[in-house]
């Protein structure tokens, strides 16, 4: 059996699944992340302002709001600002500040600043290592109508922003890896491991058809009755529908290999035969002259059925020799030849004298040799023969009055050796006339049967040869 090639290769599915879990799992994790990150900094941002506002209120329940430098710097210190002042409705200013005078480089107002540029902000903190002062301005979470300003060395929001981000690169790490991963395996034992299931199967009964096994639709997929499985059925159907027809046509191509081989041998022999049961015909005695003419018609049907099975066994197409002729001048000529051989059978071709076809005239006249033999041999006393022209071709219609063919024939009607409605028969002519037909561009199908008769339509499409205009044949003999 050939290896699987989905196994290793990296373009296979199982790997681009790989790597679509993998795209996903980052996606997720920077959905999670730079949100979580713009977050975590405005919230610190917003404490700070909290605490700084406490700071503030601090002065203001001193005696004549003044504090001594001792208490300014441990409340300064123990809210991490450098200066805080507290913007009231009144217009009243408290300020908490150092002696000196202190610069800020930055300068963030939480009031009007949106979530997105939080997360752009905290980004650009995560790569940013110098110290510096920034002022921040936000409402007072403690009073209404209050504006909190503060000025502060941004290394401790440094600090805090690098930290959280380890932590939550972490855990949303893990978390979009073990989804990622639940995904991903559940993909592959419900999606990838049955498409193997079955490129394997078709890989393994593309290398041997003939004794390949069917794919078990049962095993292919965990989750019973689902679109997998019910490919796996129809892939199974298929398989055992392929290998039938392939022992059939080994069948056949032994058995023309084998009338090939002999045919030779038995036409000799057959016609020995003939040669003696001619000599019989021209016996004095009216008994044995019967006899020789019953021995003639024998070989000749022996003769016929060598030829017909010949002809179906001989492997490829015919080549069509393509010209372009009046189809009432070679239906006449078919009804010439099958006269003798049926004189009460009745052909009237019901067609128009201008009206030409375009094809192989000898394949073409065993196709309608065959098609109004077997009509005659069904128990059908006369035919009509009609054609209209169509847009790209010609569409003949070949009705017969005869009494309609079985379901059985009909399921049959074009498969050699099984398509016969006569005892005896081989079912050649209609899968060679069919043959013949598609050979041509073409078809032939069965278009009406019952009890009042049964009509065949053959389809031959106009296809002019590589110089242009096909050459026009006005008489030729043609012989079966």
């Amino acid at each position: 059996m050939a290896a699987n090639p989905a196994r290793a290769s990296p373009r296979s599915l199982s790997s681009r699944l790989l790597w679509l879990t993998l795209a996903i799992v980052l996606v997720t994790e920077a959905l999670i992340f730079f949100p979580s990150l713009g977050h975590e900094r405005r919230a610190w941002l917003q404490r700070h302002v909290r605490e700084a506002n406490i700071a503030a209120l601090a002065v203001a329940g001193a005696p004549h709001g003044l504090l001594d430098p001792t208490t300014r710097d441990d409340l300064l210190r123990l809210s991490g600002d450098e200066l805080i002042r507290l913007h009231r409705a009144s217009g009243v200013e408290l300020v908490l500040a150092p002696p000196e005078e202190i610069a800020p480089v930055a300068r963030y107002d939480l009031r009007h600043e949106t979530q997105l540029a939080s997360v752009g902000y905290a980004l650009i903190d995560l790569f940013r290592s110098r110290d510096r002062p920034i002022t921040i301005i936000g409402n007072s979470p403690l009073r209404p109508k209050t504006v909190v300003e503060l000025i502060m060395h941004e290394r401790e929001l440094l600090d805090v922003l690098h930290d959280y981000a380890w932590s939550i690169a972490g855990f949303s790490l893990a978390i979009a890896a073990v989804t990622g991963a639940l995904v991903y395996f559940a993909m592959l034992t419900l999606l990838v491991r049955p498409i193997r299931r079955i490129t394997g199967s078709i890989v393994a009964f593309r290398a041997d058809p003939e004794r390949g096994t069917p794919i078990d639709a049962e095993a292919v997929s965990l989750l019973g009755d689902d679109e997998m499985a019910e490919a796996a059925r129809e892939l199974a159907d298929m398989q055992r529908e392929l290998r039938a027809a392939l022992w059939r046509n080994a069948r056949l191509a032994a058995l023309g290999t084998a009338v090939a081989t002999v045919s030779h041998d038995l036409r000799g022999i057959l016609a020995s035969a003939m040669l003696a049961a001619d000599g019989l015909t021209q016996n004095m005695d009216g008994r044995v002259r019967r006899s020789g003419e019953m021995v003639v018609r024998a070989i000749e049907r022996a003769t016929e059925m060598v030829r017909r099975t010949l002809d179906f066994a001989r492997e490829g197409p015919p080549p069509v020799a393509r010209t372009r002729f009046p189809l009432r001048l070679l239906i006449g000529e078919v009804r010439e030849a099958m006269l003798p051989a049926m004189p009460g059978f009745g052909i009237a071709p019901c067609l128009d004298d201008d009206l030409m076809i375009e094809g192989d005239r000898d394949l073409l006249f065993r196709v309608f040799v065959n098609l109004l033999r077997n009509a005659a041999e069904a128990g059908a006393a006369s035919t009509t023969v009609k054609a209209a022209s169509v847009e790209g071709g010609v569409d003949i219609l070949i009705e017969d009055d005869g009494p309609g063919l079985p379901d059985p024939v009909q399921q049959n009607l074009f498969r050699p050796f099984v398509g016969s409605y006569r005892r005896g028969g081989t079912g050649l002519g209609l899968a060679i006339a069919r043959d013949l037909m598609r050979a041509h561009g073409g078809d032939l199908e069965l278009a009406s049967t019952g009890p009042g008769g049964t009509a065949f339509r053959l389809t031959l499409p106009s296809q002019p040869d590589r110089e242009g205009a096909l050459p026009v044949v006005a008489r030729q003999s043609t012989t079966s």
